[in-house]
């Protein structure tokens, strides 16, 4: 692949060309967003965390708990607009809700564009995320439904099993008491 590199008065002269001949591409996405009273836009898609973004940073809060779950995606988040420009990495810390992280964006002359684009790389991070969230989701469906309707090789019926003083790996009138002294019988 050749690369062409024009200076001056030539690449002037191809650029208003290019602009001539290529029509803008209108890209197609959806995400479930709404604005707050300060103009914030908030997108609620993904089911970790809720994207709060303005033009001066992007901030994402955990929706239930924060836990390990929530803190990935966050990271994940910030390491993909990393990658793309979009936030400086020097500004990626906690945020001043608690679970929070955010980011501020990289400084433009041109502050018009930077909210379509931001939100644009949102829905492709989300993209990118769905199968990830949606494997667990159904991880999670597969385990109750093995919780609640087992097959037949993995439960009993009632009375199948009989009766007897030791069962199981529990013992009666054995305890445990604390790390350092193992065992002990009552």
């Amino acid at each position: 692949m050749a690369i062409t590199i024009k200076v001056g008065a030539a690449a002037e002269k191809a650029q208003e060309t290019e602009q001539q001949a290529a029509p803008p591409v209108p890209i197609d996405f959806k995400l479930n967003m709404r604005r707050s009273l300060n103009n914030d836009i908030m997108i609620g898609d993904h089911p970790d965390v809720d994207i709060v973004v303005n033009l001066k940073k992007v901030v994402l809060f955990p929706k239930e708990s924060l836990n390990d779950i929530a803190y990935d995606t966050q990271d994940r988040f910030f390491r993909f607009l990393r990658k793309k420009g979009i936030v400086n990495p020097e500004t990626i810390r906690s945020g001043n809700v608690y679970g929070s992280l955010e980011g501020s964006l990289v400084a433009t002359d041109d502050q018009d564009d930077v909210l379509p684009l931001v939100i644009m790389n949102v829905s492709k991070f989300i993209e990118a995320d769905r199968p990830y969230f949606e494997y667990l989701e159904k991880y999670q469906e597969m385990e109750e439904e093995e919780y609640l309707d087992p097959d037949r090789a993995d439960s009993t019926e009632l009375g199948e099993v009989p009766q007897g003083e030791e069962k199981g790996g529990i013992r009666p009138g054995y305890g445990r008491v604390s790390p350092y002294f193992l065992s002990y019988i009552l």
